[in-house]
């Protein structure tokens, strides 16, 4: 794949920086050993970092909007994208919808095309990515296994563009191949 100017990176939260792939409270959460480092890398390479999540819990009472938004600052987030929807309502921000990632491309000026997306899950993820042009990373922690495995049916017209142990492999593979 060649080198391009990417302007930005799109990074799940459950299961690709933290977490087992399941809800986990806000209050609760932990990141992964060696997620804050390459946040911190992906900021210095003059990248805006945002984070894109499916939260429905939120729509159940289980947390706020207001709490993620406070967790994804002080993890050095430039700003969260957050579907609080539950899967039964209908809406167009619920990955592997694009609502959110166009919402973004619109108020920083980017062009989705020179953005990638990292997450764990091929059926929202990476299917998100795939219809915007994104490049697309697949971490193996969360529910990147399965996805890669008992799960590859429901996105098996799309190829992640790479397969990363977890964030920081991901993160370091995009840095040398997208500047």
């Amino acid at each position: 794949m060649n080198k391009m100017s990417l302007q930005a990176v799109f990074i799940d939260r459950d299961g690709t920086i933290g977490g087992t792939g399941h809800f986990i409270h806000p209050c609760d959460f932990e990141l992964y050993p060696g997620v804050e480092a390459s946040l911190i890398q992906l900021k210095k390479a003059g990248l805006q970092v945002f984070a894109l999540t499916n939260q429905h819990r939120i729509s159940r009472g289980q947390a706020t909007e207001e709490q993620f938004h406070e967790q994804f600052a002080q993890f050095g987030f430039d700003q969260a994208y957050i579907c609080p929807h539950s899967s039964s309502e209908p809406c167009l921000c619920r990955k592997p919808g694009t609502a959110m990632l166009e919402q973004a491309a619109s108020e920083h000026g980017l062009d989705l095309r020179h953005c990638a997306v990292i997450g764990d899950v091929g059926s929202t993820d990476m299917l998100a990515a795939a219809k915007v042009g994104a490049v697309k990373i697949l971490v193996r922690t969360g529910w990147g296994e399965q996805s890669l495995g008992d799960y590859r049916h429901t996105w098996a017209e799309t190829e992640p563009d790479y397969v990363a142990k977890d964030l920081p492999e991901a993160v370091s593979w995009l840095l040398q191949h997208h500047k």
